[in-house]
């Protein structure tokens, strides 16, 4: 799986959500600094390429929708970050944001009862 630009990766989260769209329903969606339609139509044409989008002609307009699922790049974005930042060590993500105040420990204690109950 090809890594995503910032931009490819804000464009894939609308057509997540909007699970199919013409390049006008995705121009509509993006709430800052909107890209020129042609700019925009050519971000979608490169999705397609590294295979994340594809599409349903109608005529000269094309309906996109995506192929790779959410939760499949959400896993191999996780993987790549815990490999490059934490040394492939998830106790190390966890001990980090813990560090940074941004786990709390009731939210600790979620994870290990999540953990147990899977194990049993």
């Amino acid at each position: 799986m090809q890594k995503l630009t910032n931009k490819e990766e804000e464009i894939m989260h609308i057509l997540w959500k909007l699970e199919k769209a013409f390049v006008k329903d995705v121009m509509a969606e993006i709430t800052d600094e909107q890209p020129h339609y042609n700019t925009l139509s050519t971000i979608i044409r490169n999705l397609e390429e590294k295979g994340y989008v594809s599409h349903k002609a109608y005529g000269n307009t094309h309906q996109y929708f995506p192929v790779v699922k959410k939760e499949d790049y959400r896993k191999g974005f996780m993987k790549v970050a815990i490999d490059n930042y934490f040394n492939s060590s998830y106790k190390n993500m966890v001990s980090f944001f813990a560090k940074e105040e941004k786990i709390s420990a009731d939210e600790l204690r979620e994870i290990l009862n999540t953990i147990e109950k899977r194990d049993n």
